[in-house]
């Protein structure tokens, strides 16, 4: 998924990665390419504010109905008073998608051997996804299920390959993040926009959304506010006093624009040479080029995450964490 260059092709490129998961934002995005006013209308706002998560986002926190028509939609935006203009201009796309916990839990291990960790989350929202240990996991392989040993709320991932599944969550001995924006997980009207920006015939994830808000009011991470170029070297040697750092991520680098890619690539190589930290990355498969490069040529026609180990593709997975395709690894490179 694609969020910065032209709006048609920003809008196909959502489109495909929805399809199949959400008829109506598909319906939408496609539409959304082929509409010259509506092109028009979006050209005036700054170019990260064009990204469609943000912008349905808003035309339904203002009332917009979806699933719907796509008329609905277009009249919102086109007879705006300025209100939704303004939710646009204020909120961010922060979708703290839980259910990705299943897809990188298998790297998250791998990463954390057998020592109690520090996790640091880059682009963290409210920090939904630093609960890995308080979740369990399916992980159904056709007819073969493997499941963590555990008594918390549920996830389900359908796997292809052989990953090293863990039998149980790493022991997490702190947990923190950084964001530009971060969420308070007990300010309500937060929360709200969090739920808005779950996609519409998405109910499943609305329940885990509710469930992963209680479980992080409960035991609140540290959370800091920062950019994430200048800042995470030194919240990753704050990290490190509680034990080995891990800084992970999901559908985050994809909102820097293409030079701030690759100078978080360097950033996270070099503090993964210097024995700083372990990298799990998890994010499209044309956002991080140096990491999807290590792996099978992804085919154009599929949306995809790719998800990485310190620079190292791992597998291929699904954007809200339903599915896991782990990539044959060479023997030296897979433990």
């Amino acid at each position: 998924m694609e969020l910065w260059g032209p709006v048609a092709s920003a809008y196909r490129d959502f489109a495909a990665y929805a399809d199949g998961d959400s008829p109506c934002f598909a319906a939408w995005a496609r539409a959304v390419a082929e509409d010259e006013q509506v092109g028009a209308w979006l050209l005036t706002l700054p170019e990260p504010r064009r990204q469609p998560n943000l912008i349905f986002a808003a035309a339904r926190w203002h009332g917009v109905e979806a699933p719907g028509p796509y008329s609905g939609l277009r009249d919102a935006l086109l007879g705006d008073d300025g209100r939704l203009r303004a939710t646009v201009l204020s909120r961010t796309t922060q979708t703290n998608e839980v259910g990705r916990i299943a897809t990188l839990l298998p790297a998250l291990a791998m990463a954390a051997g057998e020592e109690p960790v520090s996790l640091l989350e880059v682009g963290a929202s409210a920090g939904l996804c630093l609960y890995p240990d308080r979740w369990d996991v399916r992980w159904l392989r056709g007819s073969t299920e493997v499941r963590t040993a555990g008594a918390g709320p549920w996830l389900t991932c359908d796997v292809i390959g052989d990953p090293p599944l863990p039998a149980r969550s790493p022991r997490v001995a702190w947990r923190g993040g950084i964001d530009l924006n971060p969420l308070d997980v007990t300010d309500d009207d937060a929360m709200a926009w969090l739920t808005t920006l779950v996609w519409p015939e998405h109910d499943d994830r609305r329940a885990l959304l509710a469930q992963a808000i209680e479980i992080a009011r409960r035991d609140p991470a540290a959370l800091v506010r920062g950019d994430l170029l200048t800042e995470l070297p030194g919240l990753v040697e704050r990290a490190s006093a509680h034990g080995r750092v891990v800084v992970f991520h999901s559908a985050v680098i994809a909102y820097l624009d293409e030079v701030d890619r690759r100078r978080f690539h360097e950033l996270m190589s070099g503090l993964v040479a210097a024995g700083a930290c372990r990298w799990v990355s998890n994010e499209g498969k044309r956002v991080l080029p140096e990491v999807t490069a290590t792996g099978p040529e992804v085919p154009e026609e599929r949306a995809t995450f790719v998800l990485g180990l310190d620079g190292r593709a791992l597998g291929w997975t699904h954007g809200h964490g339903r599915s896991l395709e782990w990539l044959p690894q060479p023997r030296d490179e897979a433990s």
